[in-house]
């Protein structure tokens, strides 16, 4: 039990090493993680190997393997009963990996995620990410498997975190299309990606959003309300963030749809907003291609005594739970998680069993009207 009433459950490696698994799902600084997967920690008590388990029945460390592994068909009832029975007097703690290397299965679900710069080493508390991770957590536990989370930059790091614990299949969140092509060229294992465009998704699934129809929904939104100077702001202007860029001018109309490109740190940030507040004083409705970027616009406007929305109207992109979270409440654009998060482990599982599954889908999106917009004020 851990310091707050927490519970743990403990497996044990060949070397001495304990791995602690918190009960519940927690999330721990770093690379990877399990739900639950915990830290490693060096112990100094004496271990149980299972050499000393096969020396103490008089058997072949072979045989008490396959006990251990299942692996029982070639050894008797007695000596099955015989090995579990020291195993359980002895409170010998199996290798996990091992386990899971010696299946053909290990159950596990992987979900790796694009340690981007823009996340700042906070990559699993943005609010998509969060909200992503949340979703599949739950889809893939009513699939009976278990789901491993790790966030990398470098694509040779998902090869060795696939192979190093025998994943079954892959969740993939912000990398590239020249990263998707080199994965599909090095691994076997079925993948699913979320947010890319590819010409040929071969053995790849893909799951994308509506943005287009997004930006078209907020800018038709905006002019309905009656704004007549109104931006769109992203870290880029390409892939999903033009899409949603383009459909928004195309929802606005006209003239008076502009687009300004932000920096991706949030001190940098900071002092873009102030050395071009004057600017964004002369909309009266902005467009922010995320609920993070959105919220944060929403914290530096109050800060400068620009109300929101009586003053700027601001709407955001994913519609996170954040949204709800603060005040004044974000109009957004959803995206159903729960069913982006259903449809691609079912695709998975498809994809594993050799099933014919397509290659992409498109989920539609929708506009989710709160209190940070308004008419323009006269």
């Amino acid at each position: 039990m851990g310091p707050f009433g927490e519970i743990y459950d403990i497996l044990q490696y060949s070397d001495g090493r304990l791995i602690v698994f918190p009960s519940y799902d927690t999330l721990y600084p770093g690379g990877m993680l399990f739900y639950g997967q915990g830290c490693v920690v060096q112990m100094e008590d004496k271990r149980i190997r299972i050499c000393d388990i096969a020396e103490e029945l008089g058997l072949s460390t072979a045989t008490v393997s396959n006990v251990i592994h299942g692996k029982t068909n070639k050894v008797s009832d007695e000596t099955v009963r015989r090995v579990q029975e020291l195993l359980e007097k002895r409170q010998y703690i199996p290798n996990m990996a091992g386990i899971l290397l010696a299946q053909n299965d290990s159950g596990i679900i992987g979900v790796v995620i694009n340690q981007h710069k823009k996340y700042e080493m906070h990559t699993l508390e943005d609010p998509f990410i969060a909200s992503s991770l949340n979703n599949l957590s739950a889809e893939i536990e009513k699939s009976g498997k278990f789901m491993m989370v790790k966030t990398t930059t470098e694509t040779k790091e998902i090869i060795k975190f696939a192979s190093m614990w025998n994943l079954e299949g892959l969740i993939l969140i912000g990398f590239c299309q020249q990263d998707y092509l080199w994965l599909r060229q090095h691994m076997r294992i079925p993948f699913a990606a979320y947010d890319v465009t590819l010409e040929t998704p071969e053995r790849i699934y893909v799951l994308n959003l509506d943005n287009f129809d997004g930006g078209v929904q907020v800018g038709r939104h905006f002019r309905r309300l009656g704004h007549k100077k109104a931006l769109c702001i992203a870290d880029n202007d390409t892939f999903i963030d033009h899409e949603r860029h383009m459909g928004f001018c195309a929802g606005f109309g006209g003239a008076g749809a502009d687009f300004l490109e932000i920096p991706m740190e949030k001190e940098e940030r900071e002092r873009f907003y102030r050395s071009n507040l004057e600017r964004l004083r002369g909309y009266t409705a902005v467009f922010a291609v995320s609920d993070y970027y959105a919220v944060d616009l929403i914290r530096f406007l109050m800060a400068q005594g620009i109300r929101v929305p009586r003053d700027i109207s601001v709407a955001g992109f994913d519609d996170a739970p954040i949204c709800t979270q603060i005040y004044p409440a974000l109009t957004s654009v959803r995206q159903d998680g729960a069913l982006r998060a259903k449809t691609a482990i079912e695709k998975l599982m498809q994809l594993r069993s050799g099933e014919e599954t397509g290659t992409a889908v498109v989920l539609p999106v929708r506009l989710i009207l709160r209190e940070s917009t308004c008419p323009p004020k006269e």
